[in-house]
């Protein structure tokens, strides 16, 4: 056998042995995580053709990215369950989700080791493109705070004013499988690979800490000229958003206030609602049945009454069950950042599985957000066409400076 360019370092077949019988958490290191701070040191590798700079969104400031970032053409949303009970292993973790973070959002990869018989650092699909307007923004659930009435890693008292689980609406039919989690990721990109990858090494990053619960893809298209995208119904799905977008506006409706610890400062609260839409009713619905629903004009997105998409709408002049009319009546405002997603067909009925990721952020969940579900779920005329199938609320802390990790004004301060 030729010897002749072999490294030191154990054999494919010893990783192997040592990651069946002691997992592969602690295969990459005896922390579990002791080989990621080479993995995601400054020496990372830039992506060939060095993407210009505006492609590249900034991971540091006051606040997260992802959140009034404008909305990119793919997502993931992912929620991870941490297992680990070692408060310096969940540090440890979070801040290597943090490098790569800054990595990825630059347009870089992770450094590839020198070992060829241990797996590549980076799993390399993005190796040969740019940064594609990544963003990722983290939110932690109740349930990283404290669980089963057990205070996890001595931060029950952080909790934020109003972190806790969406109560369940009348028409509610949750899958817990995919509802909830200790933390959650948000990754968008203008490249689905992209998005992709970083998700993927998000898990990579998190073995022998933290498990992954469930994970969403979305899509949208607003079209060439940044218009209001459209769901799956063909309706424009966020044009409210113009109510606020100003910089008092966002303070006003997104980023938390008073009352809340100082980790939340330019921090919100990510709400999530995975919403089934049966396309086959809808699609065999009329055109004026389908405007009458959202009582709104299909084409131009006006609300009845009105001739343009951002024209003031008068309730008056809607069905009284109608969606926009009862989203007016709570007197409400929401930052809409949903995104469309299909999950192949459905065994039991041969439709499409199909429907909207609705995410909004909002700095008081209580005011904002849960008296809108409310009103909706007991009298949307929308209701015929869609079911609720899970749901989750995160609290997403305000933006980092550089040197910070994501999460360390909780465990640290």
């Amino acid at each position: 056998m030729d010897t002749g360019n072999k490294q030191e370092g154990i054999s494919r077949r010893d990783f192997l042995k040592i990651t069946a019988s002691v997992g592969v958490g602690l295969a990459i290191g005896a922390s579990g995580m002791a080989a990621i701070e080479k993995v995601v040191s400054p020496t990372s590798k830039a992506v060939a053709g060095n993407d210009p700079t505006e492609d590249r969104i900034p991971m540091y400031g006051e606040h997260q990215s992802g959140i009034i970032t404008p909305q990119q053409t793919y997502m993931y949303l992912a929620s991870f369950r941490i297992t680990t009970a070692d408060r310096a292993t969940l540090i440890r973790v979070l801040r290597d989700w943090t490098k790569f973070s800054d990595l990825s959002m630059a347009g870089r990869t992770m450094q590839t080791g020198d070992n060829p018989l241990l797996p590549p650092s980076d799993t390399g699909e993005t190796l040969d493109l740019p940064a594609s307007k990544l963003t990722v923004t983290f939110g932690f659930g109740p349930t990283f705070f404290s669980a089963d009435g057990k205070d996890r890693f001595g931060i029950a008292g952080k909790l934020p004013r109003y972190l806790k689980d969406i109560p369940r609406m009348p028409s509610d039919k949750l899958d817990a499988s995919q509802s909830g989690g200790d933390v959650c990721i948000q990754v968008c990109a203008e490249d689905q690979q992209v998005a992709f990858h970083a998700l993927r090494n998000f898990i990579r990053l998190s073995m022998g800490a933290a498990t992954l619960n469930w994970m969403q893809e979305g899509f949208i298209s607003g079209g060439s000229g940044g218009q209001t995208p459209r769901n799956l119904f063909g309706f424009k799905d966020g044009t409210a958003n113009q109510l606020h977008q100003s910089e008092g506006g966002y303070q006003d409706v997104v980023w938390a206030g008073e009352g809340e610890p100082d980790w939340m400062r330019g921090g919100t609260y990510m709400a999530y609602r995975k919403v089934r839409m049966f396309l086959e009713v809808w699609d065999r619905s009329s055109l004026a049945d389908q405007e009458d629903t959202f009582g709104r004009y299909k084409e131009s997105g006006a609300a009845y009454g009105t001739k343009g998409e951002f024209d003031k709408p008068d309730p008056s002049k809607m069905p009284i069950a109608s969606h926009v009319r009862l989203a007016k009546e709570s007197k409400q405002l929401i930052h809409r950042r949903g995104y469309s997603y299909t999950d192949g067909v459905d065994p039991r009925t041969g439709n499409v599985n199909a429907g909207l990721l609705f995410i909004s952020y909002q700095r008081n969940p209580d005011e904002q957000l849960l008296p809108m579900l409310k009103l909706m779920q007991s009298k949307d005329a929308l209701n015929e066409y869609v079911s609720h199938i899970a749901s989750g609320l995160f609290a997403c802390p305000g933006g980092l400076r550089e040197g910070q990790y994501i999460g360390q004004s909780i465990l640290e301060s």
